[in-house]
C-alpha cells in the first residue's frame, strides 16, 4: 500500500465510487459479500488498492497546502517539481488556530512581532508521497487563498 487505508467514513462517502471499482473488475454486490466472507485478505486488498486510487487522485490535483499551529503558520504551493513556502512565525501570545489569531496576523503583517520566511524546495521524491506525508503530519489541503494573499502582499 502507497498511502493509507481510507476511514470507514470515507469508504461510506465514496460507496458509489467504490462500487464501480468493483464494477470495473467485473464484481457485484453478491460476489463482493463471498469474497469478504470467504477470502478477507483478497477484500482488504481490495480495499488497499482502492485507497491508493483515492489518494493518488486528490494528491495530483492538490496545489496548496496549509497547517496551522500556535505560532506558526505554513503555507505550501505544491508545483510540478517543486514546493515553495511562506512561514509565518510569532513569538507574541496569539494562537493562529482562532479567529482572533487570524485578526491578529492581518493587523500585524508588517509588525516586527511576525516574522515571514519565504522558500523552495524541490521535490526529493514522488511530489504525491512528499504531499501525502505533510498531510499525515497535519496539513490540510486548501485552495490557496492566504497564500495567494501573503505571496502578493510580499512582493
Amino acid at each position: 500500500m502507497k498511502y493509507s487505508r481510507l476511514t470507514k467514513e470515507q469508504f461510506e462517502a465514496l460507496h458509489q465510487e467504490f462500487s464501480n471499482f468493483l464494477a470495473s473488475q467485473k464484481i457485484d454486490k453478491k460476489e463482493w459479500d463471498i469474497i469478504k466472507e470467504e477470502k478477507p485478505n483478497i477484500a482488504e486488498q481490495e480495499l488497499d488498492v482502492f485507497s491508493d486510487l483515492i489518494w493518488e487522485g486528490v494528491l495530483q490535483n492538490t496545489a496548496f497546502l496549509e497547517h496551522f499551529s500556535k505560532q506558526h503558520i505554513f503555507l505550501i504551493q505544491c508545483l510540478e517539481n517543486e514546493m515553495e513556502s511562506i512561514i509565518l512565525k510569532t513569538n507574541v501570545d496569539i494562537d493562529f488556530t482562532t479567529q482572533q489569531g487570524l485578526l491578529w496576523l492581518d493587523s500585524h503583517l508588517s509588525s516586527d512581532d511576525l516574522e515571514i520566511i519565504k522558500g523552495s524546495k524541490k521535490y526529493s521524491k514522488e511530489r504525491s508521497l512528499e504531499i501525502f506525508e505533510f498531510i499525515k503530519q497535519g496539513a490540510n489541503i486548501s485552495k490557496g487563498e492566504i497564500y495567494n494573499k501573503l505571496k502578493s502582499t510580499l512582493k
